[in-house]
């Protein structure tokens, strides 16, 4: 597991934290979102999040398919009670509204419904979809009832001259390759029947996991109709076992459900402003995906937060002057719909936040709860306490950094929380891969809330039983005091997020300051630390610049000085960092 980073980011709880105290002209202000917390976190219930969870983990979730299905019209379902009203009957006036959308899909929808591998002469089965969920790759056809019986040959790692150097055609291929690459290069390009692969990667634990299966997919492929079999550590074992004591034939049953004419299908949710409803800030969870913490949990979690909110909203307990949206779709795709369908909606999207993975019972699985951030210079050098996942990242360039307040914004609201029940918090610096990408392309500030690493990642041992209510309350409460707080900003609140921007530099570039040094007295080159140092300032800069958009009907006077104050400070901190880093 990674240490857990020494956030120095959050305005109200320096000492709670063990935070290194600011400068005395940057001192905490109250926070911009106290009063929200104390509205969102008794009326979120985990446990009602954790029953949206378990409903979706019945089923394997691909777009147009039966579960994906049942899981849009439980979130709709959920919605009803909550309050909202489909658009197509709601006044005008009404203020919590959903509709559903619809997109024909190209291809059939799929759905698995039974699949085994066994050794011809032994007795237990090698795999079941009954206890390996996500043994069966998607897009895969269905064999004859008394299944496909053939000669098992071993192709080692898959690559096409260890295919070549055996014969495939009209056998079945075993190999430690991912499913779609080999299936490509053994069934379409060489005659293979269907293909047994392992490609487990060491954080799943396979040798402790023995069992455990990621789920993948092949070509959509109506010639072949062929199929793919994702293989345990433990079946792999088995099977190469076999091998070696001489021929084997194995029979590879499946069956699985084609739904034509199927159709995607997305749950649009909103909270509608009532001063500024063009303006808004967006969620997004994803549906598809067989698993529990992946995504059933990022779906529970928000369909609690829009319950909430519709709550607080009917209580008159809070006002939103801008629109809160939901979305719950497909991964990316329905985001990127959202907000590349409609030019004139897309303006107004100020903040976008996507929950993915976000009920981990972090003990069981060994993930830990990470806020990704926007592009900053952590994703060009990642040092201190700086740690990408093990999901991993590629450096960014400067020309890719996305000077924003939100990042500091939201950690704090969740070390805000934090503060009160020791919820462990840490950060990542950039890597995509999901729903905050689509934001990020479009220019607006997007946030992933997850969790990693965790052993059971993509795995059909991401189940119901791995999931805390806790942890699905805690992600849930921090987002939505983050979206609700915004919503509504008044100029007091937005020169308080003002003045956590402005001490998150000044406690940045001390950090980058004190880290350069020490490279500098280990011969490290000077230039590229004042590089890096002014890199950050510059980003803070933009960061606080971008503050003007916070308060509601445009920066008062007021906060456009204290805007102008505080880039002025982290200026001359910046100043005085590059000074004494520079030998006299």
């Amino acid at each position: 597991m990674r240490r857990q980073l020494t956030h120095v980011l959050l305005a109200s709880t320096w000492a709670a934290c063990s935070l290194v105290a600011p400068p005395l002209h940057a001192q905490p202000a109250p926070s911009p979102s106290a009063d929200v917390l104390r509205l969102v976190e008794p009326r979120y219930s985990g446990a009602r999040a954790r029953e949206t969870v378990a409903f979706l983990d019945q089923f394997v979730r691909w777009p147009g398919n039966r579960g994906f299905d049942a899981s849009i019209d439980h979130v709709a379902q959920r919605l009803e009670r909550a309050g909202y009203v489909r658009e197509d009957r709601a006044p005008a006036s009404a203020r919590l509204t959903y509709r559903i959308e619809r997109y024909p899909m190209t291809n059939p929808a799929w759905e698995p419904r039974s699949a085994s591998v066994e050794i011809v002469g032994q007795r237990a089965p090698v795999l079941q979809l009954a206890t390996n969920r996500n043994m069966l790759a998607t897009n895969s056809w269905s064999t004859p009832d008394t299944g496909v019986v053939a000669e098992l040959v071993d192709a080692g790692t898959g690559t096409p001259a260890a295919l070549d150097s055996v014969h495939v055609a009209g056998r079945i291929v075993i190999a430690d390759a991912s499913v779609g690459r080999l299936f490509a290069e053994a069934v379409l390009k060489r005659g293979a029947l269907g293909v047994l692969a392992y490609a487990m990667p060491a954080y799943t634990q396979p040798s402790k996991n023995t069992h455990s299966i990621q789920f993948g997919g092949i070509p959509y492929d109506t010639t072949h109709r062929a199929w793919g079999i994702a293989l345990s550590h433990d079946a792999r074992t088995r099977l190469r076992a076999a091998l070696a004591k001489g021929a084997v034939r194995v029979r590879v049953k499946t069956g699985v459900a084609w739904t034509p004419n199927a159709v995607e299908r997305t749950v649009v949710a909103e909270v509608r402003g009532s001063s500024h409803p063009a303006e808004r800030f967006v969620f997004s969870a994803h549906v598809q995906e067989p698993g529990a913490n992946d995504n059933a949990s990022g779906v529970g979690a928000q369909v609690e937060m829009a319950r909430v909110a519709a709550d607080l909203v009917k209580a008159g307990k809070a006002d939103p002057k801008r629109t809160i949206t939901f979305l719950w779709g497909l991964e990316i795709r329905s985001t990127d719909r959202y907000i590349t369908q409609d030019s004139v909606r897309a303006r107004g999207i100020r903040w976008g936040l996507s929950l993915d993975m976000v009920g981990e019972d972090t003990k069981k699985t060994g993930g830990t709860f990470l806020i990704e951030k926007m592009p900053d210079p952590s994703a060009i050098w990642t040092r201190g306490e700086d740690r990408h996942s093990e999901w991993g990242g590629s450096p960014l360039t400067k020309e890719q950094m996305a000077p924003h307040y939100f990042n500091d914004y939201v950690l704090n609201r969740c070390l805000e929380l934090a503060a009160t029940n020791g919820w462990v918090v840490r950060t990542n610096p950039f890597e995509g891969g999901s729903d905050h990408t689509p934001f990020l392309r479009a220019k607006k500030p997007g946030l992933l809330f997850w969790h990693f690493t965790d052993q059971y990642y993509h795995t059909d041992g991401d189940r119901i039983d791995k999931v805390s209510a806790a942890e699905l309350k805690n992600v849930g409460v921090s987002a939505l005091t983050s979206a609700l707080a915004l919503a509504s900003a008044d100029g007091a609140a937005a020169r308080a997020i003002v003045g956590e921007v402005e001490r998150a530099a000044l406690v940045r570039l001390a950090a980058e300051r004190a880290l350069g040094a020490a490279e500098v007295a280990k011969g490290g080159d000077i230039a590229k630390e004042r590089d890096i140092l002014e890199t950050w300032g510059s980003w803070y800069d933009g960061a606080l610049a971008t503050t003007a958009d916070i308060e509601v009907g445009g920066a008062s006077d007021e906060t456009v000085r204290a805007i102008d104050e505080g880039r002025a400070r982290v200026r001359e901190a910046l100043r005085g960092h590059l000074s004494a880093l520079t030998p006299s």
